[in-house]
């Protein structure tokens, strides 16, 4: 499905099938509370990347991981 944004269309199924994959593995390591509620920053980076041209799921969920596992690190 793809959904009008201001002048930019955002394909929604890409974007929500990367977010799927980088969640679940993200819980299941630990690095995200097991909740079912939408993380803001993983999501932000993710529409950040695909903003940016990057279409692949796969390769969206590994770079977001990437993202959210430094920032973390970061953080600590």
């Amino acid at each position: 499905m793809l959904v009008e944004r201001g002048l930019k269309v955002m394909n929604v199924e890409v974007v929500g099938e990367a977010y799927a994959i980088a969640s679940n593995y993200l819980r299941k390591s630990g690095a995200m509370p097991d909740t079912y509620l939408t993380n803001d920053r993983l999501l932000e980076i993710i529409v950040r990347m695909f903003h940016r041209g990057e279409g692949n799921k796969l390769r969206l969920a590994n770079k977001a991981i990437t993202q959210f596992q430094a920032a973390r690190l970061e953080a600590e």
